[in-house]
């Protein structure tokens, strides 16, 4: 058994290659290899988001606070709130982050394969973001 106390895993900056705006990532478990799945709490400012990107195995995510906006490529852009839980299939680009307005945390999880996460591409602009394009 391993128990890991909260507040033992240092809080990182959301890099700016993979978010726009303000967001911070708390691990939660799992953080390198060989380790197949990983947990991360990350917290979204308002307007904040990520990059558009890819999980080779999908990626569920659980909405524990505020209000946040996700989407999939060709998708309209869904409104989540806490308690929700979001499930990317394997290979579907997408994005998330909060509401323009408001904060969101969610906790996020997803499997390794072959040494792979996450695929990271194109920032999310501001007319992809509300919806104007």
């Amino acid at each position: 058994m391993k128990i890991t106390r909260a507040g033992t895993n240092p809080s990182a900056k959301g890099p700016a290659d993979w978010f726009s705006g303000t967001v911070r990532v708390d691990p939660m478990f799992n953080q390198a290899d060989p380790d197949r799945v990983q947990g991360a709490h990350v917290t979204f400012e308002p307007g904040a988001r990520t990059a558009w990107h890819t999980h080779p195995l999908g990626q569920t995510l659980i909405v524990t606070f505020g209000r946040g906006l996700v989407q999939r490529w060709g998708g309209a852009i869904e409104e989540i709130h806490p308690g929700d839980v979001v499930w990317f299939e394997p290979g579907e680009k997408h994005w998330h982050g909060a509401a323009p307005d408001v904060s969101m945390s969610h906790i996020a999880i997803q499997e390794v394969h072959n040494g792979e996460v996450v695929t990271w591409m194109e920032h999310v602009s501001d007319d992809q973001y509300t919806g104007r394009s």
